[in-house]
């Protein structure tokens, strides 16, 4: 069916759409000129219940295809993927906002998390020890957990839910995909690109909602384990909640992504970096750059180049080729990116450039802010403080390297931070001192591809376990101990003690 011409968006539920049985809907907007295209239903807790019966239907026989057969299922999904990317990237384009080429981009990520989920037969593979004891050998396997929940951002409606399900499903679990409600059209479009790679009904479902359908999801006891990404506050919930429901979760929360630049660094070159790593998806990245630390002497001249970089971004509509920032997400989400901005304003930081109101012609109902640049801000502001999650950069200046790290490390959050220098004895101390999940040299986004694992610390993450790559198969799995011995005659049957090795 062609999603993005109805007017009520279906669940998925055992292989195709189907009507949810609730009555609260919700409005699903474009963010470029403010105009509702179609409204997605708040899934209530019979819906998530029938989607778990659907899953644990499809369970069993799953489970037991061999990991070479559902690795065959995600090749042909993969390719599927690569003969729809653009199509995907439009529907992204339309209900996030982002351009194009960066919606491409972010379908791009997905599929390669889908490449190495094809290689599960290789990644499922145990440990083994011959004769541990007296004809005695033992062995290690990896068994899928069971019905498996996903609870997504508005910012990559393709790519976050592709960091989860392809490895859940790879290693043998169902699925539950909870998108979210601002922009979920991908989720549908995925979920029948699948279909049409041959996995079987029910191995994977769309369930669209807020709250009720979440709690839904954590309360449901045949759900064992639920993966989230989105705001700290919310992320501590999931986790708290979940846990307490005696599920497995991995909830990966909010960011504020610090860059260091050196007086020793190539300022063209981290000038570049910055600027799309701050305003590219118009800040609303969880591995964004939100506040740019400058070194002593490099603190006005990254400051300038900066200003005069960011005014030269051209704000519109992201389906227009030469656009490099689109809107934010939601009328909602402008008003308090923009709030924050006069709260940064009057606690005294260095305004050098003010995005409150740009300039789209035609698209004056969009939900725009502009390129934001502040400078001499200090850690105790509200807009250094908070994670602003829009095109806001904000200037911290510090005297040295050391103390440098040492604001990183304050910070409560811990998603990734980046380090531009061309000394190699600085990066050494940087990558060894920095307290951060993720970490980047003279890489302003320093995304670890899928073979590698996703994830932060302290309040950027709660739970063990980082998202894709071999976490991420750590997480869908739980692992198992065997050790066996086959006698011939019985004679080494063990007695009443504990049996020893060796």
């Amino acid at each position: 069916m062609d999603l993005t011409t109805l007017e009520r968006l279906p669940l998925w539920i055992g292989g195709r759409a189907v009507a949810a049985t609730t009555t609260r809907y919700g409005e699903v907007t474009n963010p470029a000129t403010g105009e509702v295209v179609r409204h997605v239903p708040f899934a209530n807790a019979a819906d998530v219940d029938a989607a778990v019966k659907a899953a644990s239907a499809a369970l069993p026989t799953w489970r037991a295809a061999p990991p070479l057969r559902r690795a065959r299922v995600l090749m042909r999904f993969r390719e599927l993927l690569e003969a729809h990317k653009k199509d995907l990237a439009k529907i992204v384009t339309q209900e996030h906002g982002k351009t194009l080429t960066d919606a491409e981009g972010s379908v791009t990520r997905g599929i390669e998390v889908v490449e190495v989920a094809t290689g599960i037969p290789h990644l499922l593979k145990g440990e083994f020890s011959e004769n541990v004891g007296s004809d005695v050998d033992a062995y290690s396997i990896r068994q899928p957990v069971g019905v498996c929940a996903g609870i997504t951002p508005f910012n990559f409606p393709a790519m976050v839910p592709m960091w989860m399900f392809p490895i859940a499903v790879a290693c043998g679990n169902t699925f539950i995909l909870k998108p979210s409600e601002r922009d979920p059209t991908t989720s549908l479009r995925l979920a029948e690109l699948l279909a049409e790679a041959g996995l079987p009904d029910g191995v994977f479902n769309v369930v669209h909602g807020d709250k009720e359908a979440v709690d839904a999801i954590l309360a449901h006891p045949g759900i064992k384990a639920v993966s989230f990404v989105g705001s700290t506050p919310i992320a501590k919930y999931i986790y708290e909640t979940g846990a307490r429901n005696g599920k497995r979760v991995q909830a990966l929360g909010g960011a504020k992504n610090h860059a260091i630049v050196m007086p020793d660094a190539d300022l063209d070159f981290a000038t570049e970096a910055i600027i799309g790593a701050a305003y590219g998806s118009a800040g609303e990245r969880c591995m964004a750059v939100s506040a740019v630390v400058a070194v002593g002497d490099a603190a006005d001249p990254i400051r300038d180049k900066l200003a005069a970089r960011a005014k030269r971004i051209r704000t519109g509509p992201g389906h227009v080729a030469d656009v490099e920032m689109g809107p934010v997400i939601t009328c909602a989400a402008r008003d308090r990116i923009m709030g924050l901005i006069d709260k940064g304003v009057a606690e005294g930081a260095a305004l050098v450039l003010d995005g409150r109101k740009p300039a789209v012609p035609g698209h004056e109902s969009g939900f725009f802010v502009g390129p934001t640049l502040f400078d001499r801000v200090l850690p105790e502001m509200t807009i250094y403080r908070e994670e602003i999650f829009g095109p806001v950069l904000v200037i911290v200046r510090t005297d040295s390297l050391a103390s440098a790290i040492e604001l990183v490390n304050r910070n409560p959050y811990a998603n990734g931070a980046a380090l531009f220098t061309r000394s190699g004895h600085a990066a050494r101390r940087f990558q060894e001192d920095v307290e951060i999940g993720m970490v980047g040299i003279n890489v302003p986004i320093p995304v670890p591809m899928a073979f590698y694992s996703f994830g932060g610390w302290r309040n950027s993450l709660f739970g063990d376990l980082h998202v894709h790559g071999m976490d991420g198969v750590r997480f869908y799995t739980r692992g198992k101990a065997v050790t066996a011995r086959w006698p011939d005659d019985g004679s080494a049957a063990p007695g009443f003690h504990l049996p020893t090795l060796g």
